[in-house]
């Protein structure tokens, strides 16, 4: 308390709750938003909890690791480690605090591994690394505290399934351990906490939910253009709201301009410097694939207030505490009300203090969006995280990983992994079927030795003795799988950041691109390296990543839906809809806006042939499902080829000869009976198994992705992975990785369960089915978007004018 009073700060309720039941033994969940001083709400108990245990701890320190942190994001960590520093300083502690991350120096790693920091920061990535590590249980037997920063970050996804094992383990390794969590709010908060300490386990049963009831102040302005098309559409990535833009920046301190894609953010960077060269020097960009240098830089400088505005992507999503940024704009709709609240989060981060957050919509269509997230804000409505349940690839890999460590007894294991919240349900048989795997490679693969990786010895221990195996094995650790990464340098060996294979897959020697703020003129590649030069030549190549295309989440898509019903009443309209009236108005002229109990269809004839449009407005994944099922069933009626488009709103079946819409209504083909079978034919699942098989593959160590520097090209890795799926298809269509493949692809890919509610809600809803005689400004997005694939950017603007003016007549 004297500390806090020292600093000018009070501490809160929920600070106060938290060392309590720290300090009492308990486990749990803190619920706190960023900025609100989460982070001392648990270094303090842990470093208390060490006094109280070692009342002479100035003259007998021992050394050794006392507490782990585990934060999900790297840029994060130096943060951290400011405030367990400042406490240890201020409270004179004899304690050291060290950071082990992808980003850590060999020399400092060496270190650590002679003496460990007593509390240290570290990811998923290299908890489990450590797990893989020569008698990792001394190491941790001193061990008090594991805190899991951001967990709903990591929960629904495979990192959060790294971490489930890892505690399962640390749980029997360490004495006398206390697990907490730290996490934003989501809409299953009570179930998150299962997952974080095991649904049926000790500590579930000796463990709290603290909630830091701090109304958050929000405020949310949408910039809405002077002027607007009538007909909208994605293109010019709202850069001509660019001179609305400067003023807010240069009125406050720092400004964050969060875009959803780094493509996105490499234009924005570009375009501002090129309207507005004075801001050379005091703007920078942070994205994922800049390098490390870099990007700290940036967040020092964001620190110190030298930097008027950063361009940035998710990178800089999650708390970077205390960094005095004064204003967010948001580029385009964040196709989620958690992803948003938490950019938000991200200016005024001292507590009490109110974010305020720009909208800026890329079309008109998503003033809608800022419409619902103002809702959102005012309703504190966010999204579920669902965990995931049986990811036997993961538990592969994290069995490896004891192998190669210590070796491990499998029924000491067992009971251990039976306590995780993802394989509760996990049989004796699939556990032998795995263990099997293992030691032989699976049943199709046991003539081939290097899928034999674990030697079973005498005495029952599953143990890995061959150094290659295990040296692999170390450098694979970890689940999240992109496309194969390679690093940018100039010709002299400067690095300047990493892109995806894919987008260099497609370039010529002598195309220029821009990147990392840079035109950059393409040499050549050499050994996993893209060599460069600067260029002087103007382009509008930029790397596109393939996380750039994120689908609405299921509270947006329900917000969306009942902002727009609003539309459809005319009343209580906000200001965001009020500006969209010319757009409704025109729509209503063309077709109609639907009501709550309507479902639109609207079909029109183009020279591009015959437009078929649906709007169930329930974001891109559920629609792209929809979309092949549909046209799966119509092809039963009467076989026809069109060619499918979709975006958040609806989907559009363009083909050649008009279908018949009555037919589709009369045969209830928006049925959800015989939803997955239909499913299944329709789409090409096999093909969808088999790039999620890829990830499994890598995941569960069958493919090896190469070692760093020389790497595997991703045309490798995808054949060697293909001859798997096949083999398995072929001759062992039982194997487990092989079936995951398929209930990743429906369960997570297409969200069947979505779809399923989805088509149940259309059932009760009366179809409308509007024949138009031309483009309506709701289905204008889709054609445009399918346009976007043929032409240029500049054939497109001109296209998209002409387009415009034919149907404003």
């Amino acid at each position: 308390m004297t500390w806090f009073q020292q600093q000018g700060w009070k501490p809160h309720a929920f600070q106060k709750e938290t060392w309590t039941a720290f300090l009492q033994g308990k486990h749990g969940l803190l619920n706190a938003p960023t900025g609100s001083g989460k982070t001392y709400a648990l270094w303090f108990p842990i470093v208390l909890n060490y006094i109280k245990n070692h009342p002479e701890y100035k003259t007998k320190h021992k050394k050794g690791l006392k507490a782990v942190w585990i934060t999900p994001l790297r840029a994060l960590s130096q943060e951290i480690k400011q405030s367990a520093e400042r406490i240890v300083a201020d409270l004179e502690l004899p304690m050291t605090v060290g950071i082990r991350t992808g980003d850590t120096s060999t020399k400092e790693r060496a270190r650590q591994r002679t003496t460990m920091p007593d509390l240290l920061i570290t990811t998923p990535e290299s908890l489990q690394l450590l797990l893989a590590s020569k008698a990792y249980d001394r190491t941790f037997k001193d061990c008090s505290a594991i805190v899991v920063d951001e967990w709903h970050e990591l929960l629904g996804t495979k990192r959060g399934i790294q971490m489930e094992l890892a505690l399962s383990r640390l749980k029997t390794v360490c004495k006398d351990l206390r697990i907490w969590g730290i996490s934003a709010t989501i809409g299953n908060l009570p179930q998150a906490r299962q997952v974080l300490l095991g649904p049926i386990s000790p500590e579930m049963a000796n463990s709290v939910l603290v909630r830091a009831n701090l109304k958050k102040k929000i405020k949310v302005n949408s910039i809405i253009p002077k002027q607007m098309e009538t007909f909208p559409w994605r293109g010019h990535l709202g850069l001509h709201l660019l001179d609305d833009v400067i003023p807010i920046i240069k009125k406050s301190k720092t400004t964050l301009l969060f875009t959803n894609t780094r493509s996105q953010c490499e234009i924005w960077f570009q375009k501002i410097l090129e309207r507005y060269p004075e801001f050379a020097g005091e703007m920078a960009m942070h994205h994922g694939s800049v390098n490390k240098e870099t990007r700290i830089w940036v967040e020092q400088a964001i620190r110190n207030e030298s930097l008027k505005a950063v361009v940035c992507t998710s990178s800089l999503d999650l708390g970077v505490d205390f960094a005095p940024v004064e204003t967010v704009i948001q580029i385009g709709g964040p196709k989620g009300v958690a992803r948003f609240l938490q950019r938000a989060g991200r200016s005024g981060h001292r507590p009490g203090e109110t974010s305020v957050i720009y909208f800026l919509p890329t079309h008109a269509i998503e003033l809608i969006e800022a419409s619902a997230l103002q809702v959102a804000v005012r309703e504190n409505a966010v999204e579920d995280r669902l965990p995931f349940l049986n990811s036997y690839d993961v538990l592969i890999q994290y069995l490896t990983t004891l192998a190669v460590s210590d070796g491990f007894y499998p029924n000491e294991i067992f009971p251990e992994i039976k306590q995780t919240f993802c394989y509760q349900g996990l049989t004796e048989e699939e556990w032998q079927w795995l263990l099997n795997f293992l030691v032989m490679g699976s049943q199709s693969l046991k003539s081939y030795d290097e899928y034999k990786k674990v030697e079973v010895e005498a005495d029952g221990k599953f143990k890995v003795n061959n150094k290659g195996i295990a040296m692999r094995h170390r450098f694979q650790i970890g689940t999240i799988v992109g496309d194969a990464n390679l690093s940018v340098h100039y010709q002299k060996g400067g690095y300047i950041g990493s892109i995806e294979e894919y987008f260099v897959s497609k370039l010529n020697p002598g195309d220029v691109f821009v990147f990392a703020g840079r035109n950059l003129e393409f040499i050549r590649i050499r050994s996993m390296k893209v060599q460069v030069r600067n260029s002087t030549k103007r382009t509008n190549k930029v790397p596109a990543w393939a996380g750039g295309r994120l689908s609405f989440s299921s509270e947006m898509s329900k917000l969306l839906r009942l902002e727009l019903y609003k539309a459809a009443t005319e009343a209580n309209l906000s200001k965001e809809l009020v500006a969209l009236q010319h757009i409704f108005e025109k729509q209503r002229e063309e077709s109609s806006v639907p009501k709550p109990s309507e479902f639109l269809i609207e079909t029109f004839k183009t020279r591009d042939g015959y437009h078929h449009i649906f709007y169930p407005f329930e974001g891109r994944a559920v629609h792209e499902a929809m979309s092949s099922l549909l046209s799966y069933r119509i092809g039963l009626l009467s076989p026809i080829t069109c060619s499918l488009a979709f975006n958040d709103y609806g989907f559009e079946m363009l083909s050649d000869k008009p279908i018949d819409i009555q037919a589709v209504i009369d045969n209830n083909l928006f049925t959800s009976e015989y939803m997955l079978p239909d499913l299944q034919k329709s789409l090409n699942s096999n093909e969808m198994a088999r790039r999620k098989f890829r990830d499994i593959a890598v995941i569960s160590g069958m493919v090896f992705t190469g070692y760093p520097e020389k790497g595997i090209k991703m045309k490798h890795l995808q054949s060697s992975s293909q001859l798997l799926f096949d083999v398995f298809r072929d001759y062992e269509p039982e194997n487990l990785l092989f079936k995951q493949a398929f209930t990743e692809t429906f369960e997570h890919q297409l969200e069947e369960g979505r779809l399923r509610m989805a088509l149940e809600r259309i059932a009760t809803q009366e179809i409308v089915w509007k024949q138009c005689q031309k483009a309506t400004p709701f289905s204008f997005p889709l054609i445009t978007d399918r346009l976007r694939e043929k032409l240029s950017n500049e054939k497109l603007a001109d296209r998209i004018k002409r387009m415009t003016k034919i149907l404003m007549k």
